[in-house]
């Protein structure tokens, strides 16, 4: 059965080699499976769709709504005006507004895609018209809207909790230390870099017209910021469940849109509807086959016959998870987030926990290995959607993402096998 699963692991790689759409991928290799491992399929999928009823798939279609909200309403644009007063006026400082703003962002949008779609058309030419190369301003913000899939609340993170039943709240908590930490790193290294570029400065203000604009941005941004205090306020107060919470974002992100900022019409409106029902549906298809493929390798014990196989080869826990982060590394490359997680985690967590790591650590070295696949060709999902918003070549932007993914991600991920506390810290704090 091992070499049956090689097989079909082989399989997905090649169809995803030649860009067959990733259901199709997943269902190939689960044809594969049912025919050389002589699999019945009609158990797998009366028990994949019935997984999609699950209530806690819920906060997926209503995180990505509330997201693409948050992009067209103007909501995205006065947070990044309220980060601009405390930073914006200090040589990079544009570019650490990007990485605090995506930061903030994700936790109401919990998608990357939402925080470059709402960013990126505000930030890089903001920041190409104060003298950031163009190139530098799209490599920062796709790599800084990362931070939506690890800042809580997390659509990556639902779903890993889901698909190896471990708390929602705990793997929320568990991203939070490692986003704070690559936040940090990226504007750190952004201000590095930028000592360099030719950059127009703001000129100096008197505090007379610092406290003034700061009231304004301030009291503008107040009811922008009160939508991921209610988010998180309310899961980790206990008044809410992730899912109602995510219910709560949406009916709370429509007038906001519509009344206060005034950015949400009735055709935005509709057209974000259609946009997140797309882009969840392809979700959706892609989470059975991808479910159900995890369930056959789960019940012809390949995760066993893994964990045994690689302690045959070492048992030592620091080699283990440097080799753990390079797959999950290479898996992030060429599939998405959620996949990764459906795909992986189910095979990896009995050897995690063999070798003394928890569930809710091995969420956060999950989260921050498969957040880079976002922005690491040949996937790269989020850097490509950076690229088309920033306008420019592809050639233009690898190199400054490659800095950045080099110097702010890799510390962290190597940070969050190695250091426990990084990932488990606020989780342990909150009594998970």
């Amino acid at each position: 059965m091992i070499a049956i699963s090689l097989i079909a692991l082989a399989a997905l790689v090649v169809l995803l080699s030649f860009g067959v759409p990733l259901p199709y991928c997943f269902g190939g290799a689960l044809m594969s499976m049912v025919i050389l491992g002589d699999i019945p399929m009609e158990g797998t999928m009366v028990w994949g769709f019935s997984q999609l009823s699950n209530p806690v798939l819920l906060c997926i279609p209503l995180f990505v709504f509330a997201g693409t909200i948050m992009s067209e309403s103007g909501i995205a644009a006065s947070l990044l005006d309220f980060v601009n007063i405390f930073v914006g006026r200090i040589r990079g400082g544009l570019g650490v507004v990007a990485s605090v703003s995506c930061a903030i962002i994700g936790a109401i949008s919990g998608s990357g895609l939402t925080g470059v779609a709402a960013t990126g058309p505000l930030l890089i030419p903001a920041m190409a018209a104060k003298g950031y190369p163009r190139g530098y301003a799209t490599a920062l913000v796709s790599n800084s809207s990362v931070l939506g899939l690890l800042i809580p609340p997390s659509v990556t993170m639902i779903i890993y909790g889901w698909v190896t039943d471990t708390s929602i709240l705990a793997c929320f908590l568990a991203t939070l230390g490692p986003g704070i930490a690559i936040t940090i790193l990226l504007s750190a290294v952004n201000l590095y870099m930028a000592r360099s570029f030719p950059l127009e400065l703001e000129p100096p203000a008197t505090k007379k017209q610092i406290i003034k604009e700061g009231i304004s941005c301030t009291s503008r941004a107040i009811p922008a910021l009160m939508m991921p205090l209610i988010i998180l306020g309310g899961i980790y107060g206990g008044i809410m469940t992730p899912t109602e919470a995510a219910a709560v974002a949406v009916i709370y992100a429509i007038p906001v849109g519509f009344l206060i900022y005034k950015g949400l019409t009735v055709d935005t409106f509709l057209k974000a509807a259609k946009s997140s029902a797309t882009a969840v549906g392809a979700i959706m298809i892609m989470i059975v086959f991808s479910l159900m493929l995890s369930q056959i390798f789960v019940m012809e014990d390949v995760p066993q016959a893994l964990v045994s196989g690689i302690f045959s080869i070492t048992e030592n826990k620091v080699l283990l998870l440097i080799l753990i982060n390079f797959l999950l590394f290479f898996v992030g490359m060429i599939v998405n987030d959620i996949t990764a997680i459906i795909l992986i985690a189910p095979l990896l967590l009995p050897l995690m926990e063999a070798i003394g790591v928890s569930p809710v650590q091995f969420a956060a070295i999950m989260g921050v290995n498969t957040a880079m696949g976002g922005v690491t060709p040949p996937y790269a999902s989020i850097l490509y959607l950076g690229i088309r918003i920033g306008k420019v070549q592809f050639s233009e932007v690898i190199r400054p993402a490659m800095v950045l993914l080099l110097f702010a991600y890799v510390p962290v991920v190597f940070l969050t096998s190695l250091w426990p506390d990084l990932s488990l810290f606020f989780p342990r704090l909150f009594g998970y």
